[in-house]
C-alpha cells in the first residue's frame, strides 16, 4: 500500500512488523464494513499508546524545567498532548491518508474527524514502541511532537482558554468577558449546549459542548483564534 509506504518513509520508521502499522491505522468502523479484514481495530494500541507519549512528555519535561512547579509542569503536558494538538500533527505528517475508515466517518469533518486523527496518532506511537522500543518511540515524540513546545510556551497555549481570554481582553480592552447559554438541546442524557462569550454587550464568539463548562471553554478558544 503507497500510503503506508509513504507514511513509515514521513515518520523515519521502517516497520519490523507491518501489522503493526495495519492496526494502528484501523478504525474500528472500518471493520463494520469489512468484516474479513485481518487486523484488529487501534483502540488497545492507542490505549498503549497514550501511555508511552504522556511518560516521554513527562521525562522530558522533567528534566527540561528542573525548577518548575508540578502544576505548571502538568498544563504544558496537557497542552501538548490534547487531541487537537494531536490532530494537527497527525495533519503534519499525513497520518489522514493512511487512516482506514467506514465511508461515514469518512465524510465527517468535525470533532469527531479530529479526535479519530489524534487517536491513530496515539496508536501510532503504541505501534512504533512495539515495533523499535521505548527509545526510538521517545524519539519520535520528541521530534513530532515535543518540536511544537515553543509554539506553546509562546502563545500561552498551556494557559485555561478562559483564563487566558479574560487576561487578554483585560488587559486590552479593561472589561471582564461573560458567558450566556444561547441554546440547549437534546434530552437530558444527551444535552448540548450552544454558548456565547461577550465582550460589554457584543457578542464575540460561540461554542458547543456536552456541558455548559466545555461549550464555555470552546467559546473562549474561538474568541482566542479570532482574536489573533
Amino acid at each position: 500500500m503507497a500510503a503506508i509506504k509513504e507514511l513509515q518513509e514521513t515518520i523515519g520508521v521502517k516497520f519490523k512488523k507491518p501489522e503493526l502499522l495495519q492496526e494502528a491505522l484501523t478504525h474500528r468502523s472500518y471493520l463494520n464494513e469489512n468484516p474479513r479484514w485481518p487486523y484488529p481495530h487501534n483502540e488497545r494500541m492507542e490505549f498503549l499508546g497514550d501511555a508511552v507519549l504522556e511518560l516521554a512528555v513527562t521525562e522530558f519535561l522533567y528534566a527540561e524545567y528542573p525548577k518548575e512547579p508540578e502544576g505548571w509542569l502538568t498544563s504544558l503536558r496537557a497542552a501538548l498532548v490534547n487531541y487537537q494538538m494531536l490532530a494537527k500533527i497527525a495533519r503534519e505528517i499525513n497520518l489522514e491518508k493512511s487512516i482506514l475508515l467506514s465511508r461515514g466517518e469518512a465524510k465527517d469533518n468535525g470533532k469527531a474527524r479530529e479526535v479519530i486523527l489524534a487517536n491513530a496518532f496515539e496508536a501510532l506511537i503504541g505501534a512504533v514502541y512495539l515495533d523499535q522500543g521505548y527509545k526510538i518511540s521517545a524519539g519520535f515524540i520528541k521530534q513530532f511532537v515535543l518540536i511544537h513546545l515553543e509554539t506553546v510556551l509562546e502563545q500561552g497555549l498551556y494557559k485555561d482558554p478562559k483564563s487566558k481570554l479574560q487576561e487578554v481582553v483585560q488587559e486590552k480592552l479593561k472589561i471582564t468577558p461573560v458567558y450566556r447559554v444561547l441554546e440547549e438541546k437534546g434530552p437530558d442524557h444527551q444535552k448540548i449546549f450552544k454558548i456565547g462569550v461577550y465582550f460589554g454587550d457584543k457578542l464575540i464568539a460561540e461554542g458547543a459542548g456536552a456541558s455548559k463548562q466545555e461549550a464555555e471553554v470552546e467559546a473562549a478558544k474561538s474568541a482566542l483564534s479570532g482574536w489573533n
